[in-house]
């Protein structure tokens, strides 16, 4: 196997254990050891160096005194000389290498810093790449990193990751165009069964029962469909972030039109409504159709897998003032559920007890409806399984000032213009 540099660097490392900790850490972190290491060797061999010249000098000393002296008393200046030039020779090499020593721990503090700069500069480009990465979205998957700079490594790996981004919004696009034309172009053959079985049950004379329950039958599984291909096109166009109808809208006031217009199915199941506190400041800016459905459909699924005779809760909440938030808090009674599997029900086809089949209430898109609606508005979806059963449904989304209109919202609808 052929190690590259950065496998070598990270072998180095792991042996130092400079595992742990960022990578600017741990650049500093062998930065400072291999000077050290370096500098440490320089001393050794400055010591060698010196050790050996003494000697040297010393050697050289020896061999003159003895072919120069001819007198005891010369001998004995001679030793005097040589004792005091070792001294001198000692005492100046442990100056030096006390010197070099105390230099050498002040270049490893400032080396540190050093280290810790220059890291942070080579860095910083990858800095930036992980900032821009993190801000890009399933929504804004057209934003690119677009690092400059010479074609070293870096700019490649940024030009990789905006190749890839290119080729994720592309399959994205794709993904969602198919589901918008496909929902689109089966409307037209559903509308056609719908009219034909329309047709056939008005034909004058007797209709056999047996014709007109298989004819009610089709016309029923029609219209759910036909619901679901609706969910289709809303969820695909929510996903591409579609917006025509933006307005001031209050939550509240979509909230009790949900309930008045789902009052039969309410009063069919026998659930009793609770209105804990609806505040009708709580503006928001969005999209009407949208959040309309959004709200109808968290109503829906309150209804729809509710216990007979159980209790709905809804409750309407503004935080703060312009910059605040709105929540919208939905709660049902209802069987137990686990934690774990609620927060799957925002994808798609998901229900409390299976994935997508054939069978059971709704189409499984209600909540991932609700899901897609709210981040497009730059919100959130909480789902909590209540601890004494049912289900507690959370939208929470940014806060407009409702005071710059000066229209009061329409009744129906919520909408101020």
């Amino acid at each position: 196997m052929k190690w590259g540099p950065p496998r070598r660097l990270a072998g180095l490392t792991a042996r130092l254990g400079l595992r742990r900790g960022t990578a600017r850490t741990r650049f500093t972190a062998l930065y400072v050891t291999l000077f050290l290491l370096s500098g440490t060797a320089l001393l050794a061999i400055a010591a060698l160096v010196a050790s050996g010249g003494s000697r040297s000098s010393q050697t050289a000393l020896d061999g003159g005194t003895d072919q120069r002296a001819t007198a005891a008393q010369a001998q004995g200046r001679i030793d005097d000389l040589e004792q005091q030039l070792a001294q001198a020779h000692d005492t100046q090499s442990r100056q030096i290498l006390l010197g070099s020593a105390i230099a050498l721990g002040v270049m490893a503090v400032i080396s540190v810093g050093l280290g810790w700069f220059v890291a942070g500069r080579v860095l910083r480009p990858l800095r930036v790449m992980t900032a821009a990465t993190r801000r890009i979205t399933a929504d804004s998957l057209h934003e690119r990193l677009a690092i400059g700079g010479p074609g070293d490594e870096v700019k490649d790996l940024a030009d990789t990751i905006d190749d890839l981004l290119g080729r994720l919004e592309g399959s994205f696009d794709a993904q969602r165009l198919f589901v918008a034309n496909a929902s689109h172009e089966l409307r037209t053959p559903l509308t056609t069964m719908r009219a034909s079985l329309d047709v056939a049950l008005a034909k004058p004379g007797p209709v056999p029962e047996t014709t007109a329950t298989l004819a009610a039958r089709m016309r029923a599984e029609l219209d759910q469909v036909d619901r679901l291909l609706e969910s289709f096109l809303v969820l695909a166009r929510t996903q591409h972030g579609e917006f025509t109808d933006s307005a001031r809208l209050t939550l509240g006031q979509l909230a009790r039109t949900a309930l008045t217009g789902r009052a039969k199915d309410i009063a069919a199941k026998g659930l009793t409504v609770r209105e804990n506190r609806i505040d009708d400041s709580a503006w928001v800016w969005g999209s009407q159709t949208l959040l309309r459905r959004a709200v109808d459909n968290v109503v829906d699924n309150a209804i729809a897998h509710n216990d007979p005779e159980g209790w709905i809760s809804v409750a309407v909440r503004a935080e703060g003032d312009g910059a605040g938030a709105v929540s919208l808090v939905v709660e049902s009674s209802g069987p137990v559920l686990d934690q774990r599997r609620v927060a799957d029900l925002a994808q798609p086809f998901r229900r409390l007890g299976a994935d997508r089949t054939g069978t059971g209430q709704g189409s499984g898109l209600g909540l991932s409806i609700v899901a897609a609606i709210t981040e497009a508005h730059h919100g959130t979806l909480d789902l909590r399984a209540r601890p004494d059963g049912g289900l507690r449904v959370t939208i929470t989304l940014p806060r407009t000032d409702g005071r710059a209109t000066a229209d009061a919202p329409n009744t129906e609808t919520g909408v101020a213009r």
